[in-house]
């Protein structure tokens, strides 16, 4: 079993809250298929005839909530760069703050907890395997706590979106 311990989000309390139609189907409809162009945003506009503008204060309002948590691309892991799963032994107490320490790293993706002794599980991903050790290096010193490096050895291609279903108030 995991958990998700991603940018502060309380995922009880997402499907709560109430969102237009529009911001719906930014969430929803452009997990896949995001223009790579130029002006994505622009054409998403013009795709629902909207002003850019307003397109652009609703992705910025949605990952403020923690509603989405980034717009970008998935890339293949050790195809650019260099990425890594890693995993902490924490005292139960210390879970979220030490996950919020991760958080913190901009190459951190996410981080979950997990039932194991190591209890939790982040992927890194740096510009380079350097950089890649300089932040476990210093994770594992600011924590104190041991950690597992856990490298790719198969990959397996995982579909990252997920069908939203909305509440009905």
């Amino acid at each position: 079993m995991t958990k998700a311990l991603d940018k502060n989000i309380e995922y009880s309390d997402f499907n709560n809250q109430s969102y237009s139609s529009l911001e719906q189907v930014l969430m929803n409809d452009f997990q896949h298929d995001f223009p790579l162009t130029s002006q994505p945003f622009h054409d998403i506009a013009e795709r629902y005839s909207v002003d850019v503008a307003k397109i652009i204060a609703i992705y910025e309002k949605l990952i403020s909530e923690g509603a989405i948590s980034r717009i970008g691309p998935v890339i293949k892991p050790n195809v650019i760069g260099a990425s890594l799963l890693a995993a902490l032994l924490v005292p139960e107490e210390k879970l979220h703050e030490v996950a919020e320490m991760i958080n913190a790293y901009p190459e951190v993706n996410h981080n979950y907890e997990r039932e194991h002794k190591f209890n939790l599980w982040f992927v890194i991903t740096a510009a380079d395997e350097k950089r890649l050790q300089i932040i476990l290096n210093e994770i594992k010193e600011k924590t104190g706590y041991q950690l597992l490096r856990l490298p790719l050895e198969e990959a397996f291609h995982i579909d990252l979106g997920f069908k939203l279903k909305w509440n009905q108030h």
